[in-house]
């Protein structure tokens, strides 16, 4: 496999998996042209007159899309760890015979370890997609067939809208469809919220199949996906666990050190100006997450300030400044507790999204860029303020990437981390992983101070003189290695054996992962 070394100075494969790669070129940098993909044309002569697309099986609407070796199969997560019918989908696949699928899931869960057997059989050639647990790490040690592709979630529609990934057979999970195949994910017994990660391939892809464990007379509305880009509609007892679907913890943290942290974000966003009347933010699941939404909402309450929108995932505490009038909308893009999902059936001003207007960075612009500040977490940081959201430091790939990378392009992107976790530094000379230029990336908070990026003049103007704890990054990391005992060991790896890459937003392959050594 040859490598070269990109742009931001990591070693890149130019090709995988038999398809030729374009190495990162810079921020902005990579210009595609040409036209978006194609779906082929179809023809109602060729579907029922009474609209009822409902087939006996998964197995017989596989079988009726021409499910063949060699196909790529595509998934939604917004059921997360709940997810029952990803693993019975390839049960099915595996019965027919069928070998080297290539799984595009717009990501993976603990719950999905199920799979592992069909990796190792050849059912499943390689995931192009992000891998949460036990998938990455059975991939970071060289034993998946292919080389795997992380992208954003953004960078996932960009890549099935651009035909950098043809998507043979969709296979969406729908809590809520009737006979012609609209859907929605937001009521039924599996509600999960909302399904537009499925939009694209439900758009693109050559055969679309419906599944749901609610099954309702037509028409479903209001529709998510829409009936007329679905090929077969499939009824099951059983999407899934809708109890699961929370991404990480949806409960404040109680930690002394994460409630600094969280309340060093709410001060910074107020004393540099950020924090003004009609603007935005975004943050999601995780406790530091939370606990910042709440100090932020208690310092919007104290000084009458209201947000224009907030962006989703949505949790119970984004949902409780929407119903106090704190916010004008939520523009949801998943939804990561049970009481997200009844704020979008309930409350107009809570909007669902796609990745489409969300994130697509292959479009006539999108939302991120609109957002005032975006609140994120990292697995590592670097000197240069680069950052890492897939791995640790011990070379594990454990995380997707999920629309961080996207996220990154708000006003002012803030990084909320501790200093270290397990006595292991979170603030390195040099990230495992690239996942994020440090050029985006503006202001790290951890517990034991503030970074700005020296790019943001601005923003050390604005906070000069207030109470807040500003540091330069690299005093930071001295202390932090001082209590550590040093920096983390480098992990040993295989320098020839690329077993996934990281795509940047655009495309283009911004780093790749090294297979472990035993």
């Amino acid at each position: 496999m040859k490598l070269v070394k990109n742009a931001a100075g990591r070693l890149v494969p130019t090709q995988i998996n038999g398809e030729k790669q374009i190495p990162y070129m810079g921020i902005g940098k990579h210009k595609p042209t040409g036209n978006k993909a194609k779906p082929p044309i179809r023809t109602c002569a060729d579907y029922p007159e009474d609209g009822n697309k409902v087939v006996k099986n998964l197995k017989d609407a596989l079988q009726k899309a021409g499910l063949k070796d060699g196909m790529t199969i595509s998934t939604h997560h917004h059921l997360r760890n709940g997810d029952v019918l990803t693993n019975y989908l390839f049960d099915v696949v595996h019965e027919m015979g069928v070998k080297n699928i290539r799984w595009f899931p717009s990501a993976s869960f603990p719950c999905h370890k199920h799979l592992i057997k069909y990796l190792e059989d050849g059912t499943i050639h390689h995931i192009e997609g992000s891998m949460n647990g036990p998938l990455g790490e059975f991939t970071t040690h060289g034993k998946m067939k292919g080389v795997g592709v992380l992208r954003s979630h953004g960078g996932r529609y960009q890549a099935i809208q651009d035909g950098e990934v043809h998507v043979d057979i969709a296979v969406i999970a729908a809590p809520s469809t009737d006979p012609f195949g609209n859907a929605t994910g937001d009521r039924g017994k599996s509600a999960c919220g909302l399904i537009g990660f499925s939009l694209a391939d439900s758009e693109y892809a050559d055969r679309v199949i419906v599944v749901t464990d609610n099954l309702i007379p037509f028409p479903c509305y209001p529709w998510q996906i829409q009936g007329n880009n679905v090929d077969y509609v499939v009824q099951i007892e059983s999407l899934g666990d809708p109890s699961k679907i929370v991404s990480g913890t949806t409960e404040v943290t109680k930690s002394p050190d994460r409630l600094l942290i969280a309340e060093y974000v709410a001060q910074f966003l107020d004393e540099a100006g950020i924090m003004k009347d009609g603007f935005s933010f975004q943050a999601g699941a995780g406790g530091t997450n939370l606990a910042f939404a709440v100090f932020l909402k208690e310092r919007m309450k104290k000084k009458g300030i209201k947000a224009r929108f907030i962006r989703g995932g949505s949790t119970k505490y984004l949902v409780e400044m929407l119903e106090e009038g704190l916010t004008d909308y939520i523009l949801d893009g998943q939804t990561f507790d049970l009481e997200g999902v009844r704020s979008m059936r309930e409350n107009p001003g809570h909007v669902n999204t796609s990745p489409f207007t969300s994130y697509n960075y292959h479009g006539k612009g999108n939302f991120a860029s609109i957002v005032d500040t975006a609140v994120l977490g990292a697995t590592e940081v670097d000197l240069n303020f680069n950052a890492n959201v897939v791995s640790h430091s011990d070379g594990l790939l454990l995380h997707g990437i999920g629309g961080w990378q996207n996220c990154l392009f708000s006003k002012c992107t803030i990084l909320a981390i501790p200093s270290f976790r397990d006595r292991i530094p979170v603030i390195i000379d040099e990230v495992t992983t690239l996942v994020g230029p440090g050029e985006l990336i503006d202001v790290i908070v951890t517990e034991r101070g503030i970074a700005i990026n020296p790019l943001r003049k601005d923003l050390l103007k604005a906070v000069k003189g207030t109470s807040l704890p500003i540091r330069l990054i690299k005093e930071i990391y001295d202390e932090v290695n001082a209590i550590c005992g040093g920096a983390p060991a480098k992990p040993k790896v295989n320098k020839n054996k690329v077993v996934a890459i990281v795509k940047w937003i655009d495309g283009t392959v911004l780093d790749s992962v090294f297979q472990i050594k035993e």
